[in-house]
């Protein structure tokens, strides 16, 4: 077990590295930071010179593989990072310089124990992509098929396994210090972090997801995903289908190639729609860099790294709060919360419904464009406050992209009207999912089951585990001693807290020395 003092320095070490780029002024400016964590910050940025306008994104791409992962997650918290820093998050670039290519084919040949010349003909030596946990080649394979080959970092999982046992840690003192730092559930949010990251290091896992958003989007025209290589698939090297196209971010090569820009924005909306509420599994890492749009106006995604999963009825909630967003019926939006129990009973359905409607009204018949994502951001975080709501970590996922999915539609058309293009489709979905005969199945279907079951022991068991509302049983959290309850060791304090002073002084006086 990594000893607290090894965790302390580490976060005086990063912390040194937000204080260059002005990124500690709002933790220790904000009144529910938790006074240790002021301390601990002030020590950080001792002797150094803040910029006026902080750039969280470069602090994060300075300090590390771990930390671009896990800016990439705090991109989807403004309630927990801020408004400011969240926005400059999202701008965080995934990307690191390359390995050399000749520790990429040893990295191959190991993790097939074979030659690479018996799996490819050619590779490029220059990446055409070089991201915190992998880089991308463009390659042939010996049949002839050209294929990008994405292989992971060598020595990338011992890196991220070291930094966020150091995130679980402070992410544990922190929550243990109540107040807002508790609501806000750090611990869990950094679990969550650890799960997608654990997922995206098995590239396996990654080419299966590819796998299953391909059989659930074969109905939707305009969108596809890249056919796996399997044969060329490991859990340290995926190989897939190489893709031409343009970068959706690209608009000036998009309109000279006569792409309809509206379109493929509308596209994009319901796309990402689709698999949310249709299919329930969706391409989590929508960013621009991960769309492509070929000569014949499909958008083809790459990049299966991060997927999200919304079970059934938390479908048909997410559907009926869309609904009753765009169509004022914020009454109902209202008792879904309720019913989810991601509002405490305690609080009035009445008073939540007009706390709503304060901040949709202004919202609806806009084009996005006209909106202030802003003032819209402060409104909602000001209710969940307000109401007592609690972080939904399996919600995070579903935010995050839907913040990627709404800028690059703007991108492509600034008069987009979310709610517009919204609206029938998640109409349609409710008419045909929670419709009459849809209602009725569901109800033929569940008494049938009930009925084969032992009433009494039906009885029992809802009496024992009564229902849940719409947040799934949250992962198992490691069990991480707290210092100030380590009895045995409370001799240690004064080294902790030399610890501190010692690195706090160490990075003082090398940045002073690197001043000279």
């Amino acid at each position: 077990m990594t000893r607290p003092a090894t965790h302390i320095l580490r976060l005086l070490r990063w912390g040194r590295s937000l204080a260059r780029h002005g990124a500690l002024r709002g933790i220790e400016n904000d009144p529910n930071t938790p006074s240790p964590v002021v301390r601990l910050a002030r020590i950080a940025r001792l002797g150094a010179m803040q910029p006026r306008v902080p750039d969280y994104a470069a602090a994060f791409q300075e300090i590390g593989p771990a930390a671009i992962k896990l800016g990439q997650s705090l991109a989807t918290r403004p309630d927990l990072v801020g408004e400011e820093a969240a926005h400059n998050l999202l701008t965080l670039q995934d990307s690191l310089p390359p390995v050399p290519f000749a520790d990429i084919e040893r990295e191959i040949a190991r993790s097939f124990d074979a030659p690479v010349a018996t799996l490819f003909s050619e590779i490029d030596p220059v990446p055409v992509g070089s991201a915190s946990i992998a880089q991308v080649h463009r390659a042939v394979t010996i049949e002839g098929r050209t294929v990008a080959v994405k292989v992971q970092r060598p020595g990338i999982r011992e890196k991220l396994a070291r930094d966020i046992a150091t995130y679980e840690w402070a992410a544990a003192h922190l929550e243990a210090m109540g107040g807002e730092a508790s609501r806000l559930r750090p611990r869990l949010t950094i679990a969550n972090f650890k799960r997608w990251t654990n997922r995206e290091l098995d590239l396996r896992r990654e080419a299966a997801s590819a796998s299953e958003l391909a059989d659930a989007m074969k109905g939707f025209d305009g969108y596809c995903i890249p056919s796996v290589d399997w044969d060329r698939t490991n859990g340290r090297v995926m190989t897939i289908e190489w893709i031409d196209g343009i970068k959706i971010s690209d608009r000036e090569a998009l309109v000279a190639a006569g792409h309809d820009l509206p379109a493929l924005a509308r596209r994009l909306v319901l796309a990402f729609l689709s698999q949310a509420i249709t299919a329930g599994f969706f391409h989590a890492d929508m960013h621009q860099g991960n769309l492509f749009v070929r000569a014949d106006g499909t958008i083809v995604a790459i990049d299966f790294g991060i997927m999200g999963r919304i079970d059934r009825r938390a479908r048909q909630w997410l559907a009926e709060i869309l609904y009753g967003l765009t169509t004022g019926n914020y009454r109902r939006v209202a008792e879904i919360h309720f019913e989810a129990q991601y509002v405490p009973a305690y609080h009035s359905v009445d008073e939540f419904a007009t706390a709503l409607r304060a901040v949709g009204e202004p919202m609806r018949g806009k084009p996005v464009s006209e909106l202030s994502v802003g003032q819209m951001l402060d409104g909602l975080f000001a209710i969940t406050r307000d109401f007592d709501m609690a972080t939904q970590p399996h919600l995070l996922l579903l935010q995050k992209t839907m913040v990627m999915v709404e800028g690059l539609a703007t991108s492509l058309d600034p008069t987009i009207n979310m709610w517009d293009v919204s609206a029938p489709f998640v109409r349609a979905w409710i008419r045909d999912e929670l419709g009459p005969e849809a209602a009725l199945a569901d109800r033929i279907r569940t008494d049938v089951e009930t009925l084969l079951r032992v009433p009494d022991l039906v009885r029992r068991i809802e009496e024992r585990y009564p229902p849940r509302g719409g947040a799934p049983e949250p992962p198992p959290l490691p069990d991480i001693p707290l210092m100030w309850e380590r009895r045995t060791e409370r001799s240690r304090w004064p080294g902790y807290v030399l610890a501190a002073a010692l690195g706090g002084a160490a990075v003082g006086l090398a940045a002073l020395a690197g001043a000279v």
